[in-house]
């Protein structure tokens, strides 16, 4: 069934309700990419009214994150099976609500949980969001327009973030907590009115529960193993032993997957070297970028005595570049392609973390952070939208929400993996010293590894120029081969060349 949205985008007018449609989408977007930055800088604050220990603020983050990387998956194909709209606009009540109760509580204990319930509510919106727009828009330049709108969104959400809640903490902590849930509100009532309704898949066989509860459980044991390894300690039994029952469930899970009739994930989608490819750039990219976040953060506001809004406003050139390029990246991606952009923005974010390197305990900003904050905005303006765009292209509808969830999958858990992974390089080169010089000197081979994270994704995501050439040597040959009359008064069907 195709819906009168469809048929607008497909003949290229972008009425009043599509338009609608997709700020709605961003509006969700935006708000999910809000609520994690804002609640790193809100975090002492929290701890300090709450009485709260170190370890316990931690699960303040750590729960949404928990909530949103171990159940994406099942949320993706959640929103395939029974509908994207409805599955997106009763995660979107949900996230208000555990929006609402977050800026209420009095007690540790719930505000972690209503942070669990958000990351949770946010793995359904997230892919459901995303294969909503890539079966609204038919593949090609208008998609590509409106998916990069929509991650320019997630990027400049991630970054106002640090600024609304420098501003919002020197009020009260708890309107970091309650500000998505009017967003999230006034998005479900225009969601309601414009959002297309979808039929659920009647051509499925079945549910893969047993897929569903292993790959939620494999996910939520990875997430969680991950972000209490650098407390625990990496070589512990217990991290060890969990990381061996991820691997048996991860297994099992392939078997079950290879087996079902309808499985949660089609193995198959990752045999294309394109698909991987996202994939593994969406975990380098952002497992990257959120370990230098955090890095900087601390650098700014522990050694160099920066206000948290002070902070905030450091980033601001990063996001205020991506916003900018909302409108540009579509034509961009259209006339060079989405691998060529990704390798140019992960070159460039390589260089931004290398020049950060140069910082010292009395940074001339102009001359070094600046300069890196610009890269680093220029290549998530490139990046982000090409994966997106990258992963979801030549992807059935009915397999678009399973695709979305596993993108958002390999985004959060590349993030908690690399940062996990950095923060035990900082803690590693740590010394009894707690001069701001011996502190920066443990910063520096975590901003390394930082840096080599970047350089990872950028050889991985270099392979596909390669793939490209040889589709379009391909391509030239097949054109050779063709006799003249097969071009006259017949269509003739070539090699799709590039992603």
């Amino acid at each position: 069934m195709t819906s009168p949205l469809t048929t607008s985008a497909s003949q290229g007018h972008w009425t009043p309700r599509l338009w609608g449609t997709l700020l709605v989408l961003c509006a969700a977007m935006f708000m999910d990419a809000l609520d994690v930055s804002m609640v790193g800088v809100a975090l002492p604050s929290i701890g300090s009214e709450l009485d709260l220990s170190t370890s316990t603020l931690q699960w303040i983050v750590s729960g949404y994150i928990l909530g949103y990387g171990g159940l994406l998956l099942l949320g993706g194909r959640t929103a395939d099976l029974l509908g994207r709209r409805q599955v997106f606009l009763v995660a979107l009540a949900v996230f208000a609500l555990a929006s609402l109760l977050g800026g209420l509580v009095d007690s540790g204990p719930l505000l972690i949980a209503s942070r669990f319930i958000k990351g949770l509510s946010a793995a359904f919106t997230a892919p459901a969001g995303l294969s909503i727009i890539t079966t609204t828009f038919p593949e090609g330049p208008l998609r590509n327009r409106a998916l990069s709108i929509y991650t320019t969104c997630a990027a400049t959400g991630f970054s106002m973030g640090l600024v609304l809640s420098g501003l919002l903490t020197e009020a009260s902590w708890r309107l970091t907590m309650l500000l998505p849930a009017p967003i999230a509100v006034i998005a479900l009532i225009a969601g309601l009115k414009l959002i297309p309704r979808s039929e659920r898949d009647k051509t499925h066989r079945g549910y893969d529960i047993p897929g569903a509860v292993l790959g939620t459980a494999s996910m939520l044991l990875l997430v969680f193993t991950v972000v209490q390894a650098p407390e625990v300690g990496w070589a512990t039994a217990r991290t060890l032993l969990s990381f061996l029952a991820v691997a048996v469930l991860l297994t099992v899970f392939v078997r079950v997957e290879r087996r079902s009739p309808s499985p949660l994930i089609r193995l198959g989608v990752l045999r294309s070297g394109h698909q991987i490819r996202a994939q593994l750039g969406a975990m380098t990219f952002f497992g990257s970028y959120v370990s230098f976040q955090f890095l900087v953060t601390l650098y700014m506001q522990s050694l160099l005595g920066w206000s948290a809004l002070h902070t905030a406003l450091a980033f601001l050139p990063a996001g205020a570049l991506v916003a900018l390029s909302a409108t540009k990246m579509g034509a961009i991606v259209d006339r060079f392609g989405t691998p060529r952009l990704i390798v140019v923005g992960f070159a460039l974010m390589v260089v931004g973390y290398a020049l950060f390197l140069q910082v010292d305990l009395d940074p001339v900003y102009a001359a070094v952070i600046l300069p890196s904050m610009l890269l680093i905005g220029a290549a998530c303006a490139l990046v982000f939208p090409s994966l997106n765009i990258q992963a979801t292209n030549g992807v059935d509808d009915h397999e678009q929400g399973m695709v979305s969830g596993l993108l958002n999958t390999s985004v959060q858990v590349g993030g908690a993996i690399f940062l996990a992974i950095v923060t035990a390089v900082v803690a590693a080169n740590s010394t009894e010293s707690t001069s701001p010089q011996a502190v920066l000197d443990s910063y520096r081979p975590g901003l390394i590894v930082v840096t080599a994270i970047a350089l990872t994704g950028l050889l991985i995501t270099a392979t596909g120029l390669r793939t490209r050439r040889t589709a379009q040597q391909a391509t030239i040959l097949v054109a050779k081969s063709e006799p003249e009359s097969a071009s006259e008064g017949a269509d003739v069907k070539r090699v799709t060349v590039g992603d």
